[in-house]
């Protein structure tokens, strides 16, 4: 299939073959003792306190917060003015990785590996914000059903590169990606645009805009226009995996967090 050229020297992705690996419709997350409230105003909105438990999480993401842990308070919980997104219809990619994607000399999966992509996104030089407790937490949402990830893998069977985040309604809150070959990362992103736009996802967030992100087709909108396409997204059903599973849901392990 041809790909369409953009401006710039950046064309549409090539479609990739994706295999779903794992993955079930979301569970009952149970309730939380803490309360969100859509942030209202102008400028960035941190919280603290709370806890990871899989329902704290999911309240705060349909209110527009996320979790960002730092040195001095792990439980904060941020809303940025201006946020991040990136519209599906705005993802572009150059003319060298369209070329590699063509010759596809790697695979694509989704819930193959969660824990591995957590983990491969915590190992970075200086430090990660990923702690050990919220790497639980979203494991936890991932037993669930409302987190997922995807894997890019070598033709010899080595995780390269992936991304993972949290699905809700129409939305997917992506919270990290990493790389350990050229190009694994956008591979990842390329595949969640192409998984989204199939399933019917209206709203990819992804939080802080960087010039590689911004290279891809992501944008900056208002907090409050950020608030309106949330509320859109979260008003569709749960879509970003079929209703019949891939494989059976696993059994339920006990949490950390209560």
């Amino acid at each position: 299939m041809p790909t369409t050229a953009e401006p710039g020297g950046t064309r549409r992705a090539p479609p990739l073959a994706i295999e779903r690996a794992g993955g079930h419709p979301p569970r009952d997350p149970g309730e939380s003792p803490w309360r969100f409230d859509p942030p209202a105003g102008r400028g960035t909105v941190i919280l603290a306190g709370g806890d990871f438990a899989p329902a704290t999480i999911l309240a705060a993401y349909r209110c527009g917060f996320f979790p960002w842990p730092h040195d001095d308070q792990e439980y904060l919980w941020f809303s940025p003015d201006p946020r991040a997104i990136l519209p599906l219809e705005r993802f572009s990619v150059t003319r060298r990785l369209a070329r590699r994607m063509r010759q596809g000399r790697f695979r694509v999966t989704i819930d193959g590996a969660f824990a591995a992509v957590v983990e491969g996104c915590a190992d970075r030089p200086g430090g990660t914000w990923i702690t050990p407790r919220l790497a639980r937490a979203y494991c936890r949402l991932h037993e669930l059903g409302w987190a997922h990830s995807i894997e890019v893998w070598s033709l010899d069977g080595a995780l390269i590169g992936g991304l993972y985040g949290v699905a809700i309604g129409g939305l997917f809150g992506a919270e990290s990606m990493f790389h350990r070959a050229t190009d694994a990362s956008k591979i990842a992103l390329a595949a969640l645009v192409q998984w989204c736009e199939a399933r019917g996802m209206t709203l990819v967030d992804v939080q802080l805009l960087t010039p590689h992100l911004a290279s891809l087709g992501a944008i900056e909108v208002p907090r409050q226009e950020y608030l309106r396409l949330l509320r859109e997204a979260l008003a569709l059903p749960d879509r970003f995996l079929p209703d019949v599973s891939a494989v059976p849901p696993p059994p339920l392990t006990p949490s950390a967090e209560r």
